[in-house]
């Protein structure tokens, strides 16, 4: 796989944060829902189901792995007691991996949860005593799950029958051993992959008075991290290459596309009421009125609907920016802004002439069949950087994203970068170049599986 990309194509492949395929005027919102912090009416109101971010990367420390992470329950605060946080029982929560191009499925992981309540009507509390292991007779309430993976040849097979997921932290009195708890809960899986569910630290940083005028109108609003110190539920898996590329070979077909939703029980069965593939999609780029049905949709539907495609063509955000800033908004249409989202990278796509993470670069796929499909695209024969950057490919780490996505790629600033030309002009808009001013999670990543840092238990307040 050919990766010479040149300085106008790497600036070029910044821009995969922002400016997305969802404009669904030709749809009803009936089944819908909505994804990533709060983004859309109908799922404000039943966070244990809006899908937060997912996160997609070749293992750094087993590089012939690749781990796909998705979060859940925007802004959890650790004190929120005495009732904590959970899974929705009701609701099947899924990622999905597309490994030739066609905008469907090629293999799905599955978790479901259940419940098992030792409270009874003896107690409020979530544990009683100290719980130093994950099956301490102290903790009154935990989770369970199992995990299945789809795949078209084998249909659907259990993974996982009885996990167990990592608590809510309830504080160092309760868990004073909080990374022992998360440890015992991972799962080594068949051929050689592990799984996790449960409580974690919101690793997404960001300033969200983003939403004040652009940051106060003036960029006077920056430098804070308004996730800082909430945490979130993670469902991880890591598998082998093989596990998820096209005819199970990694080396022929590396690229992959991802993306989760979640499915919810109602009367008339289960509904879709999440999808999430890149970050910030519904925030800043599908209007109010059709944010709900964005989610109800699967990426093959994008590209055949107009409204679909005008969203990425015509962008709205660099007329907000140009309004209030005075920053000309680049020409449109965006053609690069198509094959960034809607195909992934590849010369044969359009006008970025690099080879990156389009599934037509896999050398089984066909041609054929390839639909323009929204999902996060990973190529996983890039190997882990060294020495991360977290720019991504905007600052030449081809690992990093719209490759994929890591933990500490700092996606609000490469994308803020790359719609207001970036693409276009192979340079930095400089009057925009210190960004939001929050460049890193306040908590390191971990160096192993699953990565996403340890779950805090000190009130946001008191941060």
């Amino acid at each position: 796989m050919e990766l010479r990309i040149n300085r106008r194509a790497l600036l070029a492949l910044g821009v995969a944060g922002v400016v997305a395929a969802s404009s669904l005027t030709l749809l009803r919102p009936e089944a819908g829902g909505a994804s990533s912090h709060r983004e859309a009416p109908l799922i404000a109101g039943d966070p244990r189901n809006d899908n937060t971010d997912v996160y997609a990367f070749v293992s750094p420390d087993r590089p012939d792995t690749v781990t796909l992470i998705a979060n859940w329950i925007p802004f959890e605060e650790p004190a929120g007691g005495p009732n904590f946080y959970t899974f929705d029982t009701r609701s099947r929560y899924n990622i999905k991996i597309d490994n030739n191009g066609n905008g469907l499925p090629d293999v799905t992981y599955q978790w479901t949860f259940r419940d098992e309540d030792r409270r009874g009507a003896s107690t409020f509390l979530y544990n009683n005593g100290p719980v130093t292991s994950i099956g301490d007779e102290n903790l009154l309430f935990r989770q369970r799950y199992t995990l299945k993976k789809f795949t078209a040849r084998d249909g659907w097979t259990t993974v996982v029958k009885d996990g167990v997921v990592a608590p809510s932290n309830t504080g160092a009195a309760s868990m004073p051993d909080y990374g022992r708890l998360r440890a015992q809960s991972l799962r080594r899986l068949p051929g050689g992959g592990q799984s996790f569910a449960g409580q974690a630290d919101e690793a997404f940083f960001v300033d969200l008075r983003v939403f004040d005028l652009l940051y106060g109108g003036d960029l006077s609003e920056v430098g804070q991290d308004t996730t800082r110190g909430y945490n979130v539920h993670s469902i991880a898996i890591q598998v082998p290459k093989d596990e998820v590329a096209l005819k199970g070979d990694a080396r022929r077909n590396p690229v992959i596309g991802v993306w989760s939703t979640t499915e919810k029980w109602s009367p008339g069965g289960y509904r879709q009421v999440s999808r999430l593939g890149n970050p910030l999609v519904n925030e800043v780029v599908v209007p109010a009125a059709l944010k709900d049905t964005f989610n109800a949709i699967s990426p093959d539907k994008d590209a055949g609907i107009p409204a679909v495609v005008k969203r990425v063509t015509h962008p709205e955000l660099p007329k907000l920016v140009e309004g209030i800033y005075k920053i000309p908004a680049p020409k449109t249409p965006r053609a690069d802004l198509v094959e960034i989202f809607l195909t992934g990278i590849a010369k044969a796509n359009g006008p970025i002439k690099a080879d990156l993470n389009s599934q037509i670069l896999n050398r089984d796929a066909d041609p054929r069949a390839f639909r323009p499909s929204e999902m996060l695209r990973l190529n996983m024969a890039v190997p882990p950087a060294r020495d991360p950057n977290r720019l991504g490919v905007l600052a030449g780490d081809l690992q990093g994203f719209p490759n994929g996505r890591r933990l500490g790629d700092d996606v609000v600033d490469i994308s803020l970068q790359a719609v207001e030309g970036a693409a276009l002009t192979g340079k930095p808009v400089d009057a925009l170049a210190a960004g939001d001013k929050v460049d890193a999670n306040d908590k390191p990543s971990q160096p192993h599986f699953p990565y996403i840092p340890l779950p805090g238990s000190a009130a946001v307040s008191q941060r």
